[in-house]
């Protein structure tokens, strides 16, 4: 089975982590993709971090509606930061036969080197990129080829550009704005319900 890793903080999960994870499904011809909610990410600072549970839970509410999706607490289980050798090496344990494609953002790609045992990361999944900015295909497919030589697998998946992002979100509700259009629905009444980024209820 091939098994796409879309792993991220998603805080909150809006509607941009939706169509990367939907044009990373296609043009990677997956089988399912498990949607990762990270505890502490090792590679950037979290602000405005809520609990991995709602976290968890709001993921759960933007992709119940496709059973390819499986939204996975593997990372919010373990203790300590989320790195993501350690949840490859668990995945593998669990899913012997599955063939994996761990998918991430340009900025980490350009890093992967210096990620926590970066070789044997190369072993356990096809690094997957996607570039979102009109000037990155030839430099991420260059970076791609200098990896290959270092054991990678890698395949870079053209992008349309992804409008929102958690911090947007974020602000709309600190600023009292509808987020209607940038979460799923189910997340928009989550967020509502646990007052979450200092939401409230309407009066």
């Amino acid at each position: 089975m091939r098994t796409g890793i879309f792993g991220g903080t998603f805080n909150p999960v809006h509607n941009g982590h939706l169509k990367l994870a939907y044009t990373y499904l296609d043009a990677l011809a997956l089988d399912r993709m498990l949607v990762i909610p990270t505890r502490i990410p090792p590679h950037k600072k979290a602000d405005h971090l809520v609990s991995g549970e709602d976290r968890l839970e709001m993921c759960r509410r933007a992709f119940e509606s496709d059973r390819r999706f499986w939204v996975s607490d593997i990372e919010l289980c373990r203790e300590g930061k989320s790195y993501t050798v350690n949840t490859l090496e668990e995945l593998h344990g669990r899913f012997p036969d599955d063939e994996f494609y761990l998918i991430m953002g340009s900025d980490m790609f350009f890093t992967l080197t210096e990620w926590f045992h970066w070789q044997r990361l190369f072993e356990l999944a096809v690094m997957c990129v996607g570039e979102r900015e009109p000037d990155l295909n030839v430099r991420l497919r260059e970076y791609a080829g200098r990896l290959e030589k270092l054991g990678a697998r890698c395949r870079v998946v053209d992008l349309k550009p992804v409008e929102v992002s958690s911090t947007q979100v974020r602000q709309c509700i600190a600023d009292g704005k509808d987020i209607s259009g940038l979460v799923p629905p189910g997340v928009a009444g989550y967020i509502l319900e646990k007052r979450l980024y200092g939401s409230k209820n309407p009066q």
